[in-house]
């Protein structure tokens, strides 16, 4: 069943994750270094869905706060000098190849005192048109997979330079529209996962500088139950449960212009895929109980909890295979008047671990009421999903409303 099930999806689940030029290929540690990349269900939740972070590499663990924060930090919130306001964000994804395949995104925030704050958001993955064959290539109908998530957080200051928070989300993932595998069906996999962060910001007396300010922020996103496609339940994948930490330095040079420089670390806490023994004819050998042999690493069968911790240390190229499993990502965003921003970002991936390598281009403009976010990737090393593709977001100040009615 399961076998059948990814060959099934494969086009699907492949070709639109982050990893859908990497090949999960079998490690040997000898000569050419080969891939050992780690999957998991549901890919879509790792996709930076805003334009303004997008133009910075993809992080946001300590940038300065804004209505985006929920998918990168929402510890944040607290610390925004705004009570209320949303943002709205459209991604084209593989573009180069159809255009009906897109991520929307929608967030919102409301400053309760100045001490605590309430927001929400839903992201939307839209995998476009696709038919549905069977074994014989005959056509069984032509459907629409979705997946989407919608969250809620509630963050809070613990002290005039610290916050903390934690979310909740709902997960929901329709990808076969209920075909049947093999004379199984499949069914829609949902789960619920829950964020928990920490956001840290301390103001720096510098000497020729209007200001300057250095933060810092730790989130671990979707620790949440499996996820499966259908009624087995020995079929079940982890979500993408991952580690985001990294600074980000301020400084405000004068009256009109200002510099962010950010630095940020990713680490997926789910199991590293093991390398099994085979036989002379490349076949797995089996224990007794039916399981395969291990040969390096760890067993990848746990439970959520003990995926997260196994996860630092069941590589099998030990130590070394460990360290490049961090994804790193560095942004600098420049501010003129507080009305116009031009920003730039790189992203980092080991080519054992998915290989993904591109730069990052953006701007922003802000006005009274609204504010427009655009951003461009370059990929160096691979084809990405997101190349020649301009991206943006739309975000929205209720108090600029209020202050133009007045």
């Amino acid at each position: 069943m399961r076998k059948s099930f990814i060959l099934l999806l494969g086009a699907v689940l492949l070709t639109i994750s982050y990893h859908s030029v990497a090949q999960n290929k079998k490690p040997n540690y000898v000569g050419q270094e080969s891939q050992n990349t780690i999957t998991t269900a549901v890919p879509f939740l790792m996709i930076g869905p805003d334009a303004r972070s997008g133009g910075m590499g993809e992080l946001g663990a300590a940038t300065t706060p804004d209505a985006n924060s929920m998918h990168w930090n929402p510890a944040k919130y607290p610390f925004i000098n705004k009570k209320m306001g949303f943002a709205v964000s459209y991604s084209p994804w593989l573009r180069k190849l159809v255009n009906d395949i897109n991520l929307a995104y929608l967030a919102g925030f409301y400053k309760i005192d100045d001490k605590s704050a309430v927001s929400a958001s839903l992201t939307f993955f839209s995998l476009g048109d696709i038919t549905f064959t069977d074994i014989q290539g005959e056509t069984i109908g032509n459907y629409r997979p979705s997946e989407f998530s919608i969250d809620g957080n509630y963050s809070r200051k613990f002290s005039p330079k610290l916050s903390g928070a934690v979310s909740l989300r709902f997960i929901y993932s329709n990808l076969t529209q209920g075909q049947f595998v093999q004379g199984t069906a499949t069914k829609a996999g949902t789960s619920i996962a829950t964020d928990v962060a920490i956001f840290h910001t301390n103001e720096l007396n510098i000497n020729g500088l209007e200001s300057a300010r250095l933060n810092w922020g730790i989130n671990i996103s979707n620790i949440g139950a499996k996820i499966s496609y259908s009624n087995d339940d020995m079929t079940k994948d982890f979500i993408p449960t991952n580690l985001r930490i990294g600074p980000s330095f301020h400084i405000d040079i004068d009256d009109y212009n200002s510099f962010t420089f950010q630095f940020d670390l990713n680490k997926l806490l789910v199991p590293t895929p093991p390398i099994y023994e085979t036989d002379t004819l490349g076949n797995p050998i089996l224990d007794g109980a039916g399981n395969k042999v291990i040969l390096k690493g760890k067993n990848p069968d746990v439970s959520v909890v003990q995926g997260m911790i196994q996860s630092f240390y069941d590589a099998p190229g030990g130590l070394t295979e460990e360290l490049k499993e961090i994804i790193w990502v560095v942004g600098v965003e420049y501010w003129y008047d507080k009305q116009f921003a031009v920003r730039a970002g790189y992203f980092h991936e080991s080519s054992m671990k998915g290989n993904r390598k591109f730069f990052t281009l953006g701007a922003g403009l802000r006005y009274n009421i609204f504010g427009l976010d655009f951003s461009y990737l370059i990929p160096t090393e691979q084809q990405n999903p997101l190349q020649n593709t301009l991206r943006f977001t739309l975000t929205f100040n209720f108090e600029g409303f209020k202050s133009q009615s007045e």
